[in-house]
């Protein structure tokens, strides 16, 4: 390698970014030196929502009760499903 302004070997055998672009491909950008995305898709510090963020408590869609509740309603529709079928 040669040590000329545009020596880029160790920009390009660092890691890449492992974000998930719009497009559907990988980000190609490097990694943030210790992390695993690049200072675009929140390897810079201070990057991403604060702690507890209260504003992005929207729902409670995703909680683990609200996913236990619907689990068990869908098994009780699929045991209802199996019933009808066994009366026709």
């Amino acid at each position: 390698m040669s040590d000329h302004a545009h020596n880029t070997g160790p920009m390009l055998a660092s890691p890449r970014c492992g974000a998930k672009i719009r497009s559907g491909g990988a980000c190609r950008s490097p990694a943030v030196r210790g992390k695993r995305r690049c200072r675009m898709h929140g390897g810079a510090a201070g990057s991403g929502a604060p702690k507890e963020n209260q504003n992005a408590r929207k729902h409670g869609l995703f909680t683990g009760d609200a996913i236990a509740e619907r689990r068990r309603i869908q098994a009780l529709l699929g045991e209802a499903r199996k019933f009808l079928q066994a009366m026709k």
